[in-house]
């Protein structure tokens, strides 16, 4: 297969089946896990521009789609049924074509806090998160932090300044310089990456910041 082919593969969960969106890349040096959001699925922009970006960097690339998606409903289950379809998910990885064994967690939203809270059950260099949801919009008392600092390897935060669900200073500042967390700052966009007319960055140039910064965080330098 070459980077630019997609393969869809059904996964057996506890809950039902899912799918793994596999693009592998030519003489991967790692594989990147991504999980989509509570109110997306894995077409959602970020990700697809990862799968689509990163296998010609040498990344294989995984999004996987819940059981509830893939059954076609329209609300997510609760968080600890998601954990369990992606650890069976996770689990079946090494069949997968081009694996690498030099693994990475991510996703967006809600798929960065499964990938933050399953992170220390298996042997992953780093996490990726797009869109933290460091709380629910207008309840910044009820912080999921603890889900990000779960995790002891490195990880890798994109955050839109304007991201009701908690922007990119509030975040840094929730961190409180913890160690081990990089928030890169994505001045003027929302939760779902989109950047108001006027903002400093333009949409081009927000997709490249994810792309740039993804590729140095999950491809050893040489």
């Amino acid at each position: 297969m070459s980077p630019s082919d997609e393969l869809i593969v059904e996964v057996a969960t506890p809950l039902g089946p899912g799918r793994c969106y596999v693009r592998p890349a030519v003489d991967p040096v790692a594989t990147l896990v991504l999980g989509h959001g509570a109110g997306g699925g894995v077409q959602s922009m970020d990700l697809e521009l990862l799968a689509r970006q990163l296998p010609a960097r040498r990344v294989n690339v995984v999004r996987f789609e819940q059981p509830w998606r893939t059954a076609g409903r329209k609300v997510a289950v609760r968080p600890a049924q998601l954990d369990v379809g992606w650890r069976a998910a996770v689990e079946q990885l090494d069949e997968l074509p081009g694996f690498t064994d030099r693994l990475f967690f991510g996703g967006r939203s809600a798929g960065a806090r499964v990938a933050c809270r399953t992170a220390p059950e298996f042997d992953v260099a780093g996490v990726v998160c797009l869109a933290f949801p460091l709380h629910l919009p207008g309840q910044p008392h009820k912080s999921r932090l603890p889900e990000l600092l779960t995790p002891s390897v490195p990880r890798l935060v994109l955050q839109g300044s304007n991201d009701t669900f908690g922007g990119s200073a509030e975040l840094v500042a929730a961190l409180d310089g913890a160690s081990g967390v990089r928030v890169v700052d994505l001045p003027g966009a929302d939760h779902s990456f989109r950047t108001a007319r006027g903002s400093a960055l333009t949409p081009a140039e927000l997709r490249a910041t994810v792309v740039a910064e993804v590729t140095a965080f999950v491809v050893p330098r040489e």
